[in-house]
């Protein structure tokens, strides 16, 4: 079971091509996505009411597509306009459109009730498209359900276990987190960690312009379904950054990982890593890329891993640690949602 009525990515702006068209599926529902003749993205359902072909395998004719199976063309709002062979259309002839929101280089969509969907409520991330950031944009596909990396995000003691080389320090496995609950809208979770006079992990070590010792950040904003924003950093000791002062030399990145289900045991996932430093270093912006990458493949390799042993036995509890502080409160956040929309649909 997905929360429908929110926001979820589909893809990045560059992964809809000007031309041709993208097929993805989306909480269990095939989507098509390509861009019209005036580059504004449109997302239909990927199956023709017909005989349910996929429309992928179509092509586009100006602002339509049509289906190459019998031929029917759809309009973006879903509607058909042509069927070949007869002179009228039936109006009920036509296929799902869903409202789709272009902003800070993501493809947004909306899965749920389109008479609800608001995009004031898209979240920032003004550091994709910023000229005070750099950032690559990367994409991972998961065999695995996308709660289980909610899990792996927003748990800090694993840095220490699964990045030894990359994310991790000793003290990650030690230090409580600061946790704080805003239940306004959908719910946002903050969740705070500092190292103070601590190590730098070695992805920082590896762009750093200074030695030593660190005080170090990491502040999580996390918000339902499935939606990262990280302010995170490292600055040399006793400089002022738990006080709020980020000195020149001081580094800082922005960080980004959004999860879109595509069915109960796959996920889409889409994250970059942004600095505000070095702007013009293309090289720098691929090392730290490549970077997050292998930390990224790290995880993947435990969570699939994971995922693959509770198939076996889904029905066997998790036992909680006090590690488990923030996902279990997103969790909760996540089934607060869903129940909202079971007892709305309910009410109707």
């Amino acid at each position: 079971m997905f929360i429908q009525n929110c926001w979820y990515v589909a893809a990045w702006d560059i992964e809809v091509p000007e031309e041709g068209m993208l097929a993805r599926t989306l909480l269990n529902q095939p989507v098509l996505l390509y861009r019209d003749t005036q580059g504004k993205v449109v997302a239909l359902e990927n199956r023709c009411c017909h005989r349910g072909a996929p429309l992928h395998l179509g092509r586009k004719e100006g602002d339509c597509v049509r289906c190459m199976y019998h031929g029917l063309k759809f309009d973006p709002s879903g509607q058909c306009v042509e069927v070949p062979g007869q002179s009228q259309v039936p109006p009920k002839t036509r296929i799902r459109s869903y409202p789709v929101v272009e902003r800070n280089r993501l493809v947004w969509i909306w899965m749920g009730n389109a008479e609800t969907a608001n995009p004031d409520d898209i979240l920032d991330y003004f550091w994709h498209d910023s000229p005070q950031w750099r950032m690559k944009p990367g994409y991972i596909h998961y065999q695995a359900n996308y709660q289980l990396i909610i899990d792996n995000l927003l748990d800090f003691s694993h840095l220490a276990w699964v990045h030894p080389t990359t994310l991790g320090t000793e003290s990650a496995a030690e230090l409580r987190p600061k946790i704080e609950r805003d239940m306004n809208g959908n719910g946002t979770l903050t969740i705070s960690r500092w190292y103070l006079d601590d190590e730098m992990p070695n992805l920082h070590k590896k762009v750093a312009q200074f030695n030593g010792k660190v005080d170090r950040w990491q502040i999580y904003q996390w918000s339902p379904p499935a939606c990262l924003r990280m302010d995170a950093g490292s600055s040399p000791v006793g400089t002022g950054a738990p006080e709020g002062t980020r000195v020149p030399l001081a580094l800082q990145f922005r960080h980004t990982s959004i999860q879109t289900p595509e069915t109960e045991n796959t996920s889409h996932y889409w994250f970059c890593q942004a600095r505000n430093f070095e702007l013009d270093d293309d090289s720098l912006t691929e090392k730290i890329y490549q970077s997050v990458v292998e930390a990224f493949e790290e995880d993947r390799t435990m969570i699939e891993a994971q995922q693959k042993i509770l198939n076996l036995t889904p029905d066997r509890p998790f036992l909680p640690i006090a590690a488990d502080a923030g996902l279990n409160q997103a969790r909760w956040l996540i089934d607060r949602k869903l129940a909202h929309e079971a007892d709305t649909e309910n009410t109707n």
